[in-house]
């Protein structure tokens, strides 16, 4: 019996052995769409009362969470018995958030040309009024967390399938213990971050509260710094809508991948940049055309 017990112990030091060292590949692997997920994630708050802030982010950390327990279930049984979905899949979340994007930037640079159902800026601006006079918070806080949630959940679906596709010869158990690590390290950092950088000016506020003058200078250096970041982090967040958009769709059309690479070959040091670019406007242009059908078709709709 002792022995059936060390053996017992000695698997499940190999387990762990596994799934520690499957973690870090898939950490590595992912690092790019966190880094598209922070900023994101960041940009979704803005616009939220600063003694709300903190409270909303809790909101779409839980909701993330939530993803999670779907998502990485669900990449495991569909691994198992159906592998060939999970490219369809995530093309349909690329595309997603390509469109995402593009309404954003139609948004900024060409309103009228959304319909007043995509584009109702006066409903939206009003209520940014009425969340500065400290009303109708519970709307407001509402909107951004669901679209939060939602971006979180493309983007948490594309990190969970990138993790497995570095499992691909692990047992069931390994890589269900891992996506599960994977999941829960990457919530953590990244709304972990998202907190510290949205609490950035009230941090300026209680420095500047201070008696010495190097506390005062660094909070007023923070309160200068905190809306530069969150204005960075909103274009950073759009941008990386379409490159994360797009880098799905690019590695999964075989035309559009072969010429990526192609491309990042003849830049030699340069390759990295030249492909993030290639997804970018492979992003945008799909982006663009599914809001345009989008469009098309609601316009057909409305003239009926």
């Amino acid at each position: 019996m002792a022995g059936s017990l060390l053996m017992l112990f000695d698997d499940i030091a190999t387990i762990l052995d596994d799934v520690s060292v499957l973690t870090k590949v898939a950490a590595k692997k992912t690092a790019g769409v966190l880094g598209d997920d922070l900023a994101l994630n960041a940009q979704q708050v803005t616009g939220v009362r600063a003694d709300r802030e903190l409270a909303v982010v809790w909101a779409v950390a839980k909701g993330s969470f939530v993803n999670k327990l779907i998502l990485v279930p669900a990449a495991l049984l569909i691994s198992a018995v159906a592998a060939w979905l999970i490219t369809p899949l995530l093309m349909l979340g690329g595309l997603f958030l390509c469109f995402e994007g593009a309404e954003k930037v139609v948004h900024k640079f060409a309103p009228n040309l959304l319909p007043h159902d995509l584009d109702d800026e006066e409903a939206h601006q009003a209520r940014l009024e009425a969340n500065a006079k400290g009303e109708d918070l519970v709307a407001l806080e509402q909107e951004k967390i669901k679209g939060a949630i939602r971006t979180d959940f493309i983007l948490s679906a594309e990190i969970v399938v990138i993790s497995l596709g570095v499992m691909t010869a692990a047992t069931l158990a390994t890589k269900a213990l891992s996506l599960a690590t994977i999941a829960i390290l990457m919530t953590v950092g990244v709304y972990g971050l998202v907190a510290l950088i949205v609490k950035l000016d009230d941090a300026g506020v209680h420095l500047m509260n201070k008696s010495d003058g190097f506390s005062q200078k660094l909070g007023r250096g923070l309160l200068a710094f905190a809306p530069k970041l969150m204005k960075f982090l909103s274009i950073a967040g759009t941008i990386a809508m379409f490159l994360v958009g797009g880098g799905i769709l690019v590695h999964g059309v075989d035309v559009l991948h072969h010429q990526a690479a192609d491309l990042a070959a003849l830049s030699g040091v340069f390759g990295g940049l030249t492909e993030a670019l290639y997804n970018g406007v492979i992003g945008l242009v799909a982006g663009l055309i599914i809001l345009a059908i989008f469009i098309g078709v609601k316009k057909m709709k409305s003239a009926a």
